[in-house]
């Protein structure tokens, strides 16, 4: 019997179109010429995370050799590290993370470059529940949470977290817990989804894309992927003159994305819980600093921070926000959008 002939490996070309390929994480050696390029052009290299405001949360929060810290949104672990150069091998932080795929890997990433079990611990437990990681490891000298999606999340495909790319409705920050973003798109009604985007994205076409959404459903399309639901949302705004169109459906897909994400994930409801426990798990003086993405989080952490202020429970707050500079924006298009809020415990 003749020998199987095996298929010729084809060239890629320069550009890998495969997102495997491009995840330039798993290989920041082979490619850091690259990398430097991309970050340099104000662009995020696919599957990595440049972390936003790094030096104006290090200086707020005044970290000191011998406290003890929370990193409430792990993520991809830029913060938290440097929030561990500041101990300089004396103290501890804790970071929290619901994501068992990403957190696993910055925790391989952290502990790699020397920081053992007795100066960093992950958790994989939502920060809701940061009362819980107190009786644990006793209260905080210093808080950080930073709510934005990890770029790692948005970039991959398999999570559903853009609408750029095609993959399965999800956008769940544990895959492995809850129901999906198609999922719930079943278990509602059209009204409740147009509730959903006004809520949650403020979405001014919330009427149209409910309605072409559900249409499309009710006519066998499930919605199951990313480009099932941006497809449906470019036929609700079909009707958009066509010099404003592309703009309008990038923005409406971003919050309708935005919307189905917060409900997936009960952000309001977490962030809400964590806020009203802040306090008793800070120790006097201690300082939290809090990083927001969309004005809903905004309003939430305002009014939460100026309310316990009142009552005399926080000794300080920001008056206004505090913004990333410039170079920042322009070397980090994700950090555009960004709001830093902060207070100190009495």
């Amino acid at each position: 019997m003749a020998e199987e002939r095996k298929r010729r490996v084809h060239y890629s070309g320069k550009y890998p179109k495969k997102f495997e390929e491009k995840y330039k994480e798993h290989n920041p050696d082979k490619y850091a010429d690259e990398i430097a390029h991309v970050i340099d052009k104000g662009s995020t290299p696919a599957g990595m995370h440049i972390s936003i405001m790094v030096n104006e949360i290090i200086e707020f929060l005044d970290i000191k050799p011998g406290q003890r810290g929370l990193d409430a949104t792990l993520g991809y672990g830029g913060h938290t590290r440097a929030m561990l150069d500041k101990l300089e091998g004396n103290g501890h932080i804790v970071g929290l993370d619901v994501d068992p795929i990403e957190s696993q890997k910055t925790l391989e990433r952290l502990r790699n470059a020397g920081y053992g079990e007795d100066i960093f611990n992950r958790k994989l437990i939502n920060f809701a529940n940061i009362d819980e990681v107190a009786k644990e490891y006793g209260k905080f000298d210093f808080i950080l949470a930073d709510l934005g999606v990890s770029s790692m999340q948005i970039d991959n495909p398999e999570r559903g977290f853009s609408y750029k790319i095609d993959g399965p409705l999800d956008l769940r920050m544990n895959p492995t817990k809850g129901d999906s973003a198609a999922d719930r798109l079943r278990q509602i009604t059209k009204e409740e989804f147009e509730g959903m985007l006004i809520e949650n994205s403020d979405e001014p076409y919330a009427k149209e894309i409910a309605e072409k959404v559900f249409f499309r459903m009710k006519q066998g399309n499930k919605m199951d992927t990313t480009t099932e639901l941006r497809e449906a949302i470019e036929a609700a705004l079909a009707y958009v003159p066509k010099d404003e169109k592309k703009e309008a459906i990038k923005k409406s897909c971003q919050r309708t994305f935005q919307a189905l994400r917060i409900d997936v994930n009960s952000e309001f409801e977490v962030l809400y819980s964590f806020l009203n426990k802040l306090p008793e798990v800070l120790n006097p003086g201690g300082r939290v600093a809090i990083l927001t993405f969309h004005s809903g989080e905004d309003r939430l952490v305002k009014q939460s921070f100026k309310e316990f202020y009142n009552e005399g429970i926080y000794s300080d707050i920001c008056k206004d926000v505090v913004r990333p500079s410039k170079e920042e924006c322009r070397k980090n298009g994700r950090a555009k959008c960004t709001k830093m809020r902060y207070a100190v415990r009495s």
